[in-house]
C-alpha cells in the first residue's frame, strides 16, 4: 500500500521560507504525479502545485505562482514544495497526493494521501 509522509512544516514569520518534504513508500515512486494541497481552517482543500511522475511538466495553483516551486526527486523517492515569501494567509495543513501519471489539480483525483504537515505564518 502507499504511504506518504510529510514533513517540514512549522511557526515563521511573515517573509520567512519553509521546505517541505514528502517521502512515498510502498509504490513506485517514478509513476507517481505528486501534488501538494493546502486546507486553512475552516476553508475547503486547495490546490497548491503539482509535479509530473517524469517531472517535465509542474502546474501551480494561484496561491503559489511566483512564490513556491514544487520539485521531486526520485532516487530518493519524494516530492519538495519550497516556499519563499510566506504570507499569514498560507497558514494552513499541507497535504501531499499521489496520483498515478497523472497531473490533477482537483483533490478527489487522488487515492493516496498523507496525512499532512502545518504551517502556520505569523504577522
Amino acid at each position: 500500500q502507499v504511504r506518504l509522509v510529510e514533513s517540514g512544516g512549522g511557526s515563521v514569520q511573515a517573509g520567512d521560507s519553509l521546505k517541505l518534504s514528502c517521502v512515498l513508500s510502498g509504490g513506485d515512486f517514478g509513476r507517481y504525479g505528486m501534488a501538494w494541497f493546502r486546507q486553512a481552517p475552516g476553508k475547503d482543500r486547495e490546490f497548491v502545485a503539482v509535479i509530473s511522475w517524469s517531472a517535465g511538466r509542474t502546474e501551480y495553483g494561484d496561491l503559489a505562482k511566483g512564490r513556491f516551486t514544487i520539485s521531486r526527486d526520485n532516487a530518493r523517492n519524494t516530492v519538495y514544495l519550497q516556499m519563499n515569501d510566506l504570507e499569514p494567509e498560507d497558514t494552513g495543513d499541507y497535504y501531499c497526493a499521489a496520483d498515478l501519471f497523472g497531473t490533477q489539480q482537483k483533490p478527489q483525483k487522488y487515492d493516496f494521501w498523507g496525512q499532512g504537515t502545518q504551517v502556520t505564518v505569523s504577522p
